[in-house]
């Protein structure tokens, strides 16, 4: 049986303009989203949680590693893309500079992080994560901009936020661990 490698972005977040958007914790909704499929069938090949060192995904990591009985494994290169130069962004700005950001992979928007540079950077990530080649299933946790990066990546196609995650967060794809191949794109957390 082929093992599964599952990429899953953390559910909602407690929105506070006042606080590092890396130090953001879950909202009420995304740990209710969490704790009501962290047990599920699918996951129950899980052998390795790797996760993101930012507040949300180490929350949404641990929800689930508790189910499993499996630790949480924190990679500092697996946070979201930089974008500290221009911190908190009201919602319209942010959608603004989001699609700029996809739009033009090798140019700085504002201050972030290129594209390129965070795509090769998660890929990195995982790669070296999956080198180990340790049995079962691998299950990443992490962000949605990264995670697009990712799965663009995975599926042959050029950065573009066609691909991206719909809103909400909480999604997932998967690929193959030995030759991987992508299995589906963006999928609910609840269909795990």
């Amino acid at each position: 049986m082929t093992s599964i490698i599952r990429y899953l972005t953390h559910p909602q977040v407690n929105v506070d303009p006042a606080i590092p958007v890396p130090s953001w914790g879950l909202s009420e909704v995304g740990r209710a989203r969490t704790e009501a499929v962290a047990g599920t069938g699918p996951l129950s090949a899980t052998t390795q949680i790797v996760s993101s060192r930012e507040r949300k995904a180490i929350e949404t990591a641990e929800i689930i590693a508790a189910k499993l009985n499996v630790d949480v494994e924190l990679r500092e290169a697996m946070h979201e893309n930089d974008r500290s130069a221009t911190g908190f962004l009201i919602p319209d700005e942010f959608e603004a500079v989001a699609h700029q950001f996809f739009a033009q992979p090798h140019t700085s928007i504002r201050g972030w992080e290129r594209a390129i540079d965070a795509q090769l950077r998660i890929v990195r990530e995982v790669e070296h994560v999956l080198a180990r080649n340790r049995p079962g299933d691998v299950l990443f946790v992490g962000h949605g901009g990264v995670g697009t990066l990712l799965y663009c990546h995975y599926s042959g196609f050029a950065i573009d936020r066609a691909y991206d995650q719909p809103a909400g967060g909480g999604h997932f794809f998967a690929l193959t661990k030995d030759d991987r191949r992508v299995q589906h794109s963006w999928h609910r957390l609840e269909d795990l």
